[in-house]
């Protein structure tokens, strides 16, 4: 067995919440950690935890190169993320440049390459229980979603092709401490009180807790048999999207929201008001766009049996228990907002 202090492994996108948390747990273990960082990222943290740090980018061949060299496992946590923009925009950063780091990884000889995908390669309506054996759509509702299908597909390619010992996993909606996106714009318009379900808000949400999914992807890197394969991984627990935000309101001390869009209407504005912002040019995603619909108005429902079968993949953490986690941090800003 290979002793952790003598194993280097290459995280991209460490400054991230996945990649940072990979990161945190890499160390936990003992591996010896290297991360890429753009020179105008937040660094702090990855120092603190003794993480041995390359300026560069996801196109900077010669940092992808010296990333990979003498590592045994490469974690491609990084992702041009969004639900804005033009697909050649998210194809630059998460296609063309991943076939950069998929060549240095296979020229390493890297003993695994772990790629995280999204759930938001399936087709973009109602799913239940949903599992690998469905394709990925070839027209997503999103740039940023199509995108990362073809990204899944190039990481394929060179598996099949080139022999790069790759495996993909597809989380669902993550979530957890050290988020500086999603649950402070959730928590801001829960305190505006903007925030309105699209429909009943039963609608079930795939959601993961950011240290769920580390565990996953260690396991899909330390698993012989997951080579080639794909994984969904989601918290393994029913989660409507009332639940979720109802928790988010009651955890940081806010009055949970009552407003409702009729789905139908929701649909429809969603693509009127997305049609119209991509005629003007619009720089900003709209209030409502389709891929806000899709996260918020489609029931979301993903088997992670393969997972569990294959990787012995059992959620460490309870939603419960996760949400509690991820909003400790939050929890004293929105009370001194609110007041």
């Amino acid at each position: 067995m290979t002793n952790p202090s003598e194993s280097t492994l290459f995280i991209t996108g460490a400054t991230g919440l996945v990649g940072g948390h990979v990161a945190e747990r890499a160390r936990e273990l003992g591996y010896h950690v290297r991360a890429l960082a753009r020179s105008t990222s937040d660094t702090r943290r990855l120092k603190e935890l003794g993480v041995e740090i390359l300026i560069g980018d996801l196109e900077d061949e010669s940092a992808l190169k010296a990333g990979v060299a003498g590592a045994r496992w490469v974690f491609n946590c990084a992702a041009k993320v969004g639900d804005w923009g033009t697909l050649a925009e998210f194809r630059r950063l998460n296609v063309d440049a991943l076939r950069i780091l998929l060549d240095a990884a296979l020229e390493a000889r890297v003993e695994r390459f772990v790629h995280v995908s999204s759930l938001g390669v399936y087709e973009g309506r109602d799913h239940h229980g949903t599992d690998e054996s469905t394709p990925p759509a070839a027209n997503s509702l999103d740039a940023y979603t199509r995108s990362k299908t073809e990204a899944e597909a190039l990481v394929l390619e060179y598996h099949r092709s080139r022999g790069l010992p790759a495996v993909i996993v597809r989380p669902g909606f993550i979530y957890g401490e050290h988020d500086r996106t999603v649950l402070p714009k959730l928590l801001l318009n829960l305190r505006r009180g903007s925030f309105a379900y699209f429909g009943s808000g039963d609608q079930a949400l795939n959601c993961i807790y950011v240290k769920n999914l580390v565990h996953g992807i260690f396991l899909a890197a330390e698993t012989p048999a997951a080579l080639g394969e794909v994984f969904n991984l989601t918290d393994g627990e029913p989660v409507s999207k009332k639940r979720f935000v109802g928790s988010v309101a009651q955890l940081a001390g806010l009055s949970p929201p009552t407003r409702h869009i009729p789905l139908g209407l929701a649909k429809a504005l969603a693509t009127v008001v997305e049609s119209v912002a991509k005629f003007r040019g619009a720089k900003n995603p709209p209030i409502i766009n389709k891929a806000r619909f899709k996260f918020l108005g489609l029931h979301l429902d993903y088997s992670i049996e393969k997972a569990k079968r294959i990787l012995g993949y059992a959620p460490p953490y309870s939603f419960d228990d996760a949400i509690r986690r991820a909003m400790a941090e939050h929890r004293p800003q929105a009370q001194a907002e609110k007041s």
